[in-house]
């Protein structure tokens, strides 16, 4: 009787453990106004993906949003659109690095800078 309520004990307490170590994961969507192009999502894609706790991401470019998944506790929204402005893009109220910006291809440049997507001729 007593192996039986220790072992229903040590059931519960190891129960409790393994789902006290869930990762917490949320889902945020940053606006990133200077996404020109599928060379832009692909550079902030793979770039985000590198990032130790980034999960998800995924770029619209036709909305101008980047949507990612992370877990909470290895990495938090603001290194993430800090790790998007390094990349060269702006994301949300982080401006992008200067230097990365300047080794953007023309095509994801923001069009006041002679660059974006180039209009088909009429």
């Amino acid at each position: 009787m007593k192996r039986l309520l220790f072992l229903g004990i040590a059931l519960t307490g190891i129960s409790f453990f393994a789902s006290s170590q869930t990762k917490v994961s949320l889902t945020a969507k940053i606006n990133t106004p200077t996404v020109q192009c599928d060379m832009c999502k692909e550079r902030i894609e793979s770039y985000l993906k590198r990032y130790d706790g980034v999960t998800y991401v995924n770029v619209n470019v036709k909305k101008k949003e980047t949507t990612v998944k992370y877990l909470t506790d290895r990495t938090n929204i603001e290194n993430i659109k800090t790790a998007i402005a390094n990349a060269g893009y702006d994301a949300d109220d982080v401006p992008s690095n200067p230097d990365a910006y300047k080794d953007l291809p023309k095509c994801c440049k923001k069009p006041e800078d002679g660059g974006g997507m180039s209009k088909p001729k009429q």
